[in-house]
């Protein structure tokens, strides 16, 4: 993607993905799932995820897989609030940029 990634915008993305899953998301999958629409490393991932979780927008818990722990996050009612804001501000940006694009009206 040649569009610069923000933080609120990865914030979203990351959010969106673990609130797909009831019980929780671990930290690969996430990266799998949010590689769909757009390149991530762990390495930007997981400091993501222990921002959400100091932000309290996540819990997190450990389940043991194969005789190691395996750390899941999982949305708290305040980070499907936030995600929540996000959807309605993305829906608003997204609207105007489109417009823009298809050269209509900018009072979206």
């Amino acid at each position: 993607m040649v569009f610069n990634t923000g933080a609120a915008l990865l914030d979203a993305i990351v959010l969106a993905v673990v609130s797909r899953e009831p019980e929780g998301a671990y930290g690969y999958k996430i990266t799998q799932d949010v590689r769909q629409v757009m390149e991530l490393s762990e390495s930007t991932l997981y400091p993501v995820l222990r921002r959400l979780q100091k932000d309290e927008c996540l819990e997190v818990y450990d389940v043991e897989c194969a005789g190691r722990n395996r750390r899941y996050y999982k949305v708290t009612e305040k980070g499907r609030l936030q995600l929540n804001l996000y959807e309605c501000e993305w829906s608003r940006y997204s609207a105007k940029i489109n417009s823009i694009f298809e050269g209509g009206n900018l009072s979206v």
